[in-house]
């Protein structure tokens, strides 16, 4: 245990016990009515760690814009309660003998303006994420589907595109080769649908307000108070609005875990999320609900600044960070990491990818030392540069403070911790506006590809700009390779690659602690793609 951090541990328990204690806030985070246990309607209370960094499905990154995007908004297919994709919009799935040709039939579905839902709308947002123009960081998901890749770096025309919009009811999409997860991946907020028309005619406003877009899933987003609050309302038009049984879902962004922790405490929210100060207080609790995704936690490098731009130094930090006393002391359901890819994650032949793959980078405080030293020497480097860690500026700022303590007292480093909201974090990200970045990176479907596909040269989430020839040529190949075991033999061998050069830092594999009453059914966290799902859960017996 580091001694500052328990400190700072200690005076967060004690905060949160004094905040229950003394009865809390009044009504919600700004000022209004939370609903509370008092409420025997239909209206679900929750917090979210932050405010979104996008609604429009091209320019979404981050979790809570995807969990608020798979419950206003819905693909051909989504995740049922089992984890398995389902039709959805699509009514009827087919696909070739050789497997390339998916050809997708949709039911009678309505916008929340009341007009039809059409394979055109599909045909358009898809090809909008591929547009140069539009930068979507997550084009790259799509470039399973032929000429999706060559458009998106303005080889091709849109028209080569596998995309196409037979009629209003049919969509054909050709892969460039068999692909044992795309019907998962359509159930990703990136392959949901958007309105052209609605799209242009806000430009660059396009879903930053309730107003300014529409909607086809379950619920409709009926208010948006920046970094206060969302309101989700059952919709009017949604296809199966029989099966929602909700009619009000309010989240309210909340940073601080105490204040969450308070608001849940005196009956004003239904579910938040724990941190390790609290953990242990409420472990046997049965309100106590652990999930584990597909989740990875990492530090990333920047490459281009001189320091990071040598591997030695880069492997120093990452033998420098203990991650099984980080992982004891967060107590939320991490697990030590060594490597990128997380063991939930399934190769073709449905094992665990960890099975086969390497063990990764250990913790090794005396091989720290020698490598910094001879790194510095390499690059001529004669004193230690102090440097920033970017961090989120939410309940997950605690591992970043135990990594600055760790590095200074082995390595002595001496590094600033900066905590930044996930919009700025992001942004500064993808500008290489840092030095070291705490970074996280969830599975958006169950396949190694998901995360490895991420530190490619040329893909937009490699902030860190990391680059290897062979390793993108494995991955490449693997995006495209019908032979599916040949196919993971490969992944593993990048991966192995990126571990030994240090491309970044695995820290954990994320875990979550959530509080959520008894009252609270069938509310459904998927490991994969968007965590979470409303269009089940109801209200039981909440007390009067």
């Amino acid at each position: 245990m580091i001694k500052g951090l328990k400190v700072s541990l200690i005076g967060f328990l004690g905060c949160s016990l004094l905040l229950s204690a003394c009865g809390g806030i009044n009504g919600g985070p700004d000022g209004g009515d939370l609903g509370g246990a008092a409420d025997t309607k239909q209206v679900l209370d929750i917090t979210a760690a932050a405010e979104p960094s996008s609604l429009d499905p091209s320019k979404a990154v981050d979790t809570v814009a995807f969990d608020v995007l798979n419950n206003v908004n819905e693909g051909l297919f989504r995740l049922d309660r089992d984890n398995r994709p389902e039709e959805a919009i699509a009514s009827r799935m087919e696909i070739s003998a050789d497997k390339k040709v998916y050809t997708f039939v949709l039911r009678d579905a309505k916008w929340s303006d009341g007009k039809p839902v059409t394979a055109k709308d599909f045909e358009y947002s898809w090809k909008r994420t591929l547009n140069p123009k539009t930068a979507s960081e997550y084009s790259y998901i799509l470039y399973v589907i032929k000429n999706a890749k060559d458009y998106n770096l303005g080889k091709k025309s849109e028209k080569e595109v596998g995309i196409k919009a037979i009629d209003d009811k049919t969509l054909r999409v050709e892969l460039e080769e068999p692909s044992p997860f795309f019907q998962g991946l359509t159930a990703f907020p990136v392959f949901f649908p958007q309105r052209k028309d609605v799209v242009e005619k806000f430009g660059n406003q396009y879903a930053t307000e309730p107003d300014r877009m529409v909607t086809n899933g379950p619920y409709t987003l009926s208010k948006w108070q920046h970094e206060q609050q969302m309101t989700l309302k059952k919709s009017k038009t949604y296809w199966d609005r029989s099966g929602v049984k909700l009619t009000t879902a309010n989240m309210y962004i909340i940073k601080d875990t105490a204040t969450g922790v308070n608001l849940y405490n005196t009956g004003k929210t239904d579910m938040t999320q724990l941190d390790s100060a609290l953990s242990d207080a409420f472990k046997k609790s049965p309100e106590f609900t652990p999930y584990t995704g597909a989740i990875s936690q990492y530090v990333v490098f920047n490459t281009d600044k001189k320091f990071f731009s040598n591997t030695k130094i880069r492997k120093a930090i990452s033998y420098a960070i203990d991650r099984d006393t980080l992982a004891k002391l967060l107590k939320d359901g991490s697990k030590p990491a060594t490597a990128f890819v997380p063991p939930t994650i399934t190769g073709t032949d449905n094992e665990s990818f960890r099975k086969h793959a390497s063990q990764g980078q250990l913790y090794n405080p005396t091989e720290a030392k020698r490598l910094l030293k001879e790194g510095m020497k390499e690059e001529g480097i004669i004193s230690k540069p102090k440097l920033s860690l970017l961090s989120y500026d939410d309940y997950r700022k605690q591992a970043a403070i135990f990594i600055q303590d760790q590095l200074k007292t082995l390595l002595g480093i001496d590094i600033v911790v900066n905590p930044q909201p996930m919009k700025q974090k992001t942004d500064k990200e993808s500008k290489g506006e840092f030095e070291l970045s705490l970074a996280g990176w969830g599975a958006d479907y169950n396949d190694p590809m998901t995360f490895l596909d991420t530190m490619l040269s040329d893909t937009s989430f490699n902030y860190g700009d990391w680059k290897n020839k062979e390793y993108d040529s494995l991955i490449e190949k693997s995006q495209i390779n019908p032979n599916f075991k040949e196919r993971v033999e490969d992944m593993t061998k990048a991966e192995e690659i990126m571990l030994e050069d240090a491309a970044i830092a695995p820290v954990l594999y994320g875990g979550k602690i959530y509080l959520q009453k008894q009252y609270v059914k069938d509310v459904i966290r998927h490991p994969v793609g968007a965590e979470l799902s409303l269009k089940w859960a109801y209200l039981d017996g909440k007390s009067k």
